[in-house]
């Protein structure tokens, strides 16, 4: 026998909530197998099984919170637990004359399902059970009594339908939890091409849809998609399943609020905007976006481009970097940023380390990975922690522009509106006025007053802008 313990999953992580068992009790698992989910303060994680064997017991039920070294379940060699169900068949051997009732007994039971492919009970129906071996071998006879044993036969088709029912229970239950863990992403993307969820069978950790299931089922059917895309111009409302219901909040969301009260309460918070003029990375993107995905397999998004300038304001303007420790303002030396993640567990937020030494292209792929290791419950805490700045793309959804919460201990937040095309008014070669069309986009910066002033977050503001509307970033492409 081996026991399973919750291990220690971060440096300042010392109790986890059990969110969900992947394997019952007499589930065969192998080594690093995914056994059970678990919820931190800082991610939610699959703990994988350390040895191969049978899942003895199950120590720690869900929803339960226990302490890191604890106990979470035990695995041992050979079906210890599937042996318990198997003593109610030798009580029927030992009595063949009342097969009726014994019959309609296991009904309610599961027992149905493990004794369907059996055919012990009918054969004591027709015959006395020596002649059991015959039954096996010629099913010709039992066919020809069938008009003799007329009022036999119906106790058999009760017991048919119900094994069906029990197995087809279980994909139903199994399809709805996995629905449970598509991202909005993806139900969007199913969504605008016609692909029905149901249809798609997630490769993702716990049989989760993935956007590469959509997008796979998408390219067998070009065709289809197509035609519901071009049709389904006027989108139809998606009613939620949440609508009318009550739900018990996740330990990460309870960790997520008590959080941004905190930041809230403690803090004196306020955001500052700055529009921006992104028409030069714009044309970049255009020009080296083909290139750009053959070396690094990934897309040019305008995050990099962000990202690079709000790291590099900051080794100029390190108040925003900085964080409040008592009496005393430490600044860091380094630009950990964090970036926002959406998940259908709620906000977390992944740390690029070092963030204003990378190139467009290492921060791109950063991002990408990051991302969706996240969504697929992938991170450790120790990838979740270490953030010293804060940037999340609130225009990824179409907002103009935010006022992001700024999460301590950190001091500032950065939030970048939608960019979009626009009638601007701007100064031609000769210094007239002129009205161009240009790609715009505001940003802005939710900072902490007890530390960073109305003027500290301008000249950071204008900085950043000053950097990304030069769009001087080819040396930096990284490729």
């Amino acid at each position: 026998m081996s026991e399973v313990q919750l291990p220690a999953l971060g440096e300042s992580v010392t109790e986890g909530t059990i969110t969900r068992w992947l394997k019952n009790v007499g589930d065969t698992v192998a080594v690093d197998e995914p056994l059970v989910e678990v919820s931190t303060d800082k991610v939610d994680t699959e703990i994988p099984s350390p040895v191969a064997g049978v899942l003895q017991e199950i120590k720690a039920q869900e929803d339960e919170t226990v302490e890191v070294g604890a106990v979470l379940a035990v695995i041992g060699e050979g079906a210890a637990t599937e042996a318990t169900p198997e003593p109610s068949a030798p009580a029927e051997a030992e009595q063949p004359e009342p097969a009726a009732p014994v019959a309609e007994s296991p009904t309610p039971v599961a027992e149905p399902v493990t004794e369907t492919p059996v055919a012990e009970t009918p054969a004591p129906a027709d015959p006395t059970p020596p002649p059991a071996p015959p039954v096996a071998t010629p099913p010709q006879p039992p066919v020809a009594e069938t008009p003799v044993a007329a009022p036999v036969a119906p106790p058999a088709p009760p017991a048919a339908p119900v094994a069906p029912v029990a197995t087809d229970s279980t994909p139903t239950e199994a399809t709805e939890s996995d629905s449970a863990y598509v991202t909005p992403i993806v139900r969007k993307l199913a969504k605008d091409n016609g692909v029905d969820l149901n249809n798609v069978k997630g490769t993702g950790i716990g049989g989760r849809i993935r956007k590469e299931d959509v997008e796979a089922l998408i390219g067998q059917t070009p065709s289809a998609a197509s035609s519901v895309s071009q049709t389904a111009a006027p989108a139809e409302i998606e009613i939620s399943p949440l609508r009318g219901t009550t739900e018990q909040m996740s330990r990460l969301r309870k960790v997520l609020a008590s959080k941004a009260v905190e930041s809230m309460q403690s803090s004196a918070q306020l955001t500052s905007v700055v529009e921006v003029d992104v028409t030069k990375i714009a044309e970049l993107r255009k020009a080296v976006q083909s290139d750009f995905i053959a070396k690094t397999g990934v897309k040019l998004s305008f995050m990099p481009f962000f990202n690079l300038a709000a790291a590099e304001a900051l080794k100029a303007h390190p108040k925003i970097n900085s964080t409040i420790d008592g009496e005393s303002i430490v600044y860091h030396p380094t630009e950990n940023i964090s970036f926002a993640v959406d998940t259908d567990r709620g906000l977390l937020t992944p740390v690029i380390r070092n963030a204003s030494e990378l190139t467009i292209a290492e921060t791109a792929k950063q991002i990408s990975n990051l991302a969706e290791r996240t969504r697929n419950n992938q991170l450790t805490p120790d990838e979740l922690s270490g953030g010293t700045f804060t940037l999340t793309n609130t225009g990824s959804r179409g907002a103009l522009f935010d006022t992001p919460v700024v999460f301590m201990p950190q001091s500032a937040i950065l939030g970048t509106g939608i960019v979009t095309k626009r009638p601007v008014v701007m100064q031609s070669a000769d210094g007239s006025d002129v009205i161009a069309i240009r790609s715009m986009v505001y940003l802005a910066l939710s900072y902490d007053h007890r530390n960073i002033d109305g003027a500290d977050a301008a000249r950071y503001l204008t900085a950043v802008k000053q950097r990304l509307e030069a769009g001087a970033f080819e040396g930096q492409l990284g490729i």
